[in-house]
């Protein structure tokens, strides 16, 4: 049976109550309180040989009192809980020292194990980084579902480690941003954080591209160029789309995660490198490695840390807070203040987000832009989100039917089914983004994800293609030519 002596702070009685309780029935000593001053009163008298409080308290948040518990007694283990549930809750906590961070509401089983381990390890000192009020002006993440409170609390626990991640998820959930709050909270943000997307390069320029050349390493190299590497020298590099990484720049990565070091194009004098990777995918590279597209060894050294990002149909409760944070954004661009109503909200819930928080922006955005209205209702949202689709029946296009027939006869079908014959505003540009993507689908599609190749067939330039591949989350799946 365990033993030892826990001091729980909370200003509400009935969690006091459950703590003592669950806490003594698994063999600890409890004393709590519903003030940080008899906290700190009983930790400064060096009572104690764990702390259990929650942030806000009604003489004094907890985030200033760590620090001073931290002063006096640095092996003392620090739980915090919180009910606020926000990606910065979770990182304060971690910069002020605290042990582990829980959301409430918690689970208590959960609770007496994270108890059991910090009871049990050796007591040694955690560092405390001197976070500065400003840092927790914005906040980089948005959501209180219980999947995103997991990695919350992932992301919290790797702030203050150089461990490599891989993050997954679909396209649009927000990989990138989530790499970007790996580098501004953690260790390494004094240093640069510098992105790039394997998809978005060339396959024969991309070790360039990461390492660098020498002048006269190939036709067109008039000059040495600094390569991702170097520029990211201290800081974090991240590797976006993975996948499409060609396998001669994978070997040649491995062995800079192997041997911290590497050579540019063209060069021989090895360059030592210091810099932390991040990678991120939403292909599985599992699938990859049995294809023979992607190296094994890599994998793994890639994978060290592993983090899902969930979609955002698997985290709907998120999409309020989520729409409110957007709104916002853009109205501090300039855009006017909008707001929706509860039918729209549930509305958007019932959406399936292929495109997921990018989607989302971009609605908000063009809500923002498009509606003079304040509040957004249903009947908008409602036209916004509807799907496109092909008459049926005796409506069926004719197989000689032209485009222009077809659009025509679709609009035609689009405007009766509102009840005065008009759809909201923003119809030119919702009923060009439709015909867009499918269009470029098709072309690459037929080209087999050359994306030179399509741009040609297309009639636009290669760098335009690119970007209107990023910006429609196409997916582009590469085939023998």
């Amino acid at each position: 049976m365990p033993t030892g002596s826990i001091l729980v702070a909370d200003d509400d009685a009935a969690i006091r109550t459950v703590l003592n309780q669950a806490l003594s029935r698994a063999g600890y000593e409890v004393r709590s309180t519903g003030n940080a001053a008899t906290l700190w009163r009983w930790v400064s008298q060096g009572d104690g040989d764990l702390v259990i409080t929650d942030v806000v308290m009604p003489d004094e948040n907890a985030f200033d009192l760590i620090p001073r518990i931290r002063k006096v007694r640095p092996d003392l283990p620090i739980i915090v809980m919180s009910a606020q549930n926000t990606f910065m809750t979770a990182i304060r906590a971690s910069e002020r020292g605290a042990y582990e961070y829980l959301p409430k509401p918690f689970d208590l089983k959960e609770l007496i194990a994270i108890v059991g381990r910090a009871m049990a390890e050796p007591k040694e000192s955690a560092k405390t980084a001197a976070a500065k009020p400003e840092e927790f002006d914005s906040i980089p993440l948005v959501g209180r579902s219980p999947a995103m409170q997991e990695i919350y609390r992932v992301l919290a626990r790797l702030m203050q480690t150089d461990l490599t991640v891989m993050i997954s998820g679909e396209s649009g959930t927000g990989k990138e941003l989530v790499a970007k709050a790996l580098h501004d909270y953690g260790k390494r943000r004094a240093g640069t954080f510098v992105a790039i997307n394997m998809a978005a390069i060339p396959r024969d320029l991309i070790e360039s591209e990461l390492f660098g050349h020498e002048k006269g390493a190939f036709t067109g190299a008039n000059s040495r160029s600094a390569g991702r590497f170097e520029q990211a020298e201290g800081g974090t590099l991240f590797l976006d789309e993975i996948g499409d990484m060609p396998m001669e720049a994978q070997t040649r990565l491995l062995r800079v995660l192997q041997q911290g070091e590497y050579t540019t194009v063209g060069g021989r004098t090895p360059i030592k490198s210091d810099v932390r990777i991040i990678a991120a995918t939403n292909k599985d590279l599992r699938i990859l490695i049995q294809q023979g597209l992607f190296r094994e060894d890599l994998f793994f050294r890639l994978n060290v840390v592993p983090l899902r990002l969930p979609p955002l149909r698997e985290r709907v409760e998120d999409i309020p807070d989520l729409i409110r944070h957007f709104f916002a954004q853009a109205q501090r661009e300039g855009l006017p203040t909008k707001q929706i109503d509860q039918a729209a909200q549930e509305r958007l819930k019932r959406h399936r987000w292929p495109g997921n928080v990018r989607e989302l922006e971009n609605l908000a955005r063009r809500l923002a832009a498009l509606y003079p209205q304040e509040t957004i209702t249903a009947a908008v949202m409602d036209a916004e989100l509807a799907q496109p689709t092909l008459p049926i029946g005796g409506d069926e296009p004719h197989g000689d039917e032209s485009l222009s027939s077809a659009v025509e006869r679709h609009l035609s079908t689009y405007f009766s089914g509102f009840e005065d014959g008009l759809p909201p505003a923003g119809l030119y540009h919702r009923i060009l983004r439709e015909i867009e993507y499918p269009l470029l689908t098709a072309a690459l599609a037929a080209t087999r994800g050359n994306q030179i190749r399509a741009a040609d067939l297309l009639g636009v330039n290669r760098n335009t293609l690119r970007k209107k591949i990023r910006d429609l989350d196409i997916q582009v799946y590469r085939g023998a030519n």
